[in-house]
């Protein structure tokens, strides 16, 4: 690929398209884990029933229908609630009967006599001593729940140390990707020693109305063409470093690299975000607050390039996971024209399986950061879709002769 992008006519597709999303959401989605004893997972009309007992097993006390072992005999809900108030509340002192204790218990009778009900239960063997006073079941439900977190902690941990890293292989394409973005990021880590605060005079006064109600500022636009060749020009050199983009056809590469082109670039100026001045860095050395950028010609675009900054600074990422990002932007098998689709997907699954794999050896500690991550690939790809229609307005209101060449053979032509 040249480093002047030769003018093709090209299309992108729908940056959101079905071949994206279905791709996305494979990643996304884990592996369906299989629920153990679903028939009794969850409760169903008729109560719980453990598996232990038989069908329609009755209580031993008043013969209904059993739902489990309680206070060390098979008995029904009623039956063990009646045992377990009594004993709490020590009321049996109190129980009386009106035929001398000689009453038969059954579901239908157990509630006309509390003293015979009781002795039924004493008889059968249900357990006094079982019957936990209201400290002891606070006690008792503090320790269940602390068992249920710590295991759930272990499993956590056991989770994340069964997770797997990168192979030898996929650490060689990781370090050449990582080389790759590193010597086409301008200023590297030192960008905010090096960076330059556009001035507040400028882009601060638009004069230029669009006719979608957003105003251009010609001077802000004219000091962002200033640096937007070399930022293409890196792009385009980041491309033809990586693995495997260099033995896809010409055309392909030049669809990919159209496609890819503003994504790459707002994430790289979205990762330059700095909360403390509430300014992005562009290419690398161009300090912008976000009404400069987008009274100078991005208008709503700059909006979604600072609120992506914003969510990633939580992330973090260091220089290599930018750069799988941008590798994982540029294999996007759903750009239109394309000719090699599937090989074009199967280096983006490789790109992706390697991402996977180096976050599981980074051990983030926020929950989800992979499927976290991954989503920001949508944001980026919706951001390079609001660009292309963006781009038809700057042709409008803005003279011609602003525009560098390699900007307009890059961002004409595209689908919006």
């Amino acid at each position: 690929v040249n480093k002047k992008i030769t003018n093709c006519r090209t299309r992108r597709s729908d940056p959101i398209s079905l071949n994206f999303a279905v791709s996305l959401h494979r990643w996304l989605d884990g592996p369906k884990r299989k629920r153990k004893n679903s028939q009794c997972s969850v409760k169903s009309m008729s109560g719980y029933i453990p598996s232990y007992l038989e069908k329609d097993e009755p209580c031993v006390v008043c013969g209904d229908k059993a739902t489990g072992y309680h206070y060390r005999c098979i008995t029904c809900e009623g039956c063990k609630g009646f045992f377990r108030r009594t004993i709490q509340k020590n009321l049996h002192p109190s129980y009386s009967c009106k035929y001398d204790g000689c009453c038969i218990i059954d579901k239908i009778t157990r509630n006309q006599c509390q003293l015979c009900r009781f002795k039924k239960c004493i008889e059968v063997g249900m357990a006094m001593d079982l019957v936990l006073d209201e400290s002891k079941r606070v006690a008792k439900r503090r320790l269940i729940e602390e068992n249920r977190e710590r295991r759930k902690k272990e499993e956590i941990v056991k989770t994340m140390q069964n997770r797997q890293e990168p192979t030898s292989a996929e650490w060689e394409l990781i370090r050449m990707v990582t080389e790759a973005h590193r010597h086409t990021n301008a200023q590297g880590s030192h960008w905010k020693q090096k960076r330059k605060f556009l001035p507040e005079d400028i882009g601060q006064s638009p004069v230029a109305p669009t006719s979608d109600g957003d105003k251009v500022d010609l001077e802000a636009f004219s000091e962002f063409t200033k640096i937007i060749t070399p930022a293409i020009t890196r792009v385009v050199d980041f491309a033809k470093k990586l693995p495997m983009f260099s033995e896809l056809p010409c055309e392909d590469q030049i669809i990919l690299l159209k496609g890819c082109c503003m994504e790459i670039m707002s994430l790289r100026a979205a990762v330059r975000y700095d909360p403390e001045s509430e300014t992005l860095t562009l290419s690398g050395e161009m300090a912008v607050k976000r009404e400069q950028l987008k009274n100078g010609g991005l208008g709503v675009v700059s909006d979604a390039i600072f609120d992506l900054g914003k969510s990633l600074a939580q992330f973090n990422l260091d220089d290599t996971e930018v750069a799988l990002l941008q590798a994982v932007l540029l294999m996007s098998s759903d750009r239109t024209g394309l000719t090699c689709v599937e090989k074009i997907e199967t280096c983006q699954e490789t790109y992706l399986l390697a991402f996977e794999h180096y976050i599981n050896y980074r051990k983030h500690n926020i929950p989800h950061f992979w499927p976290k991550l991954l989503m920001k690939v949508t944001d980026l790809r919706m951001i390079g879709a609001c660009h292309a229609s963006r781009f038809l307005h700057m042709k409008v209101e803005c003279p011609t002769e602003l525009f560098p060449p390699l900007f307009l053979e890059v961002f004409e032509d595209q689908e919006v």
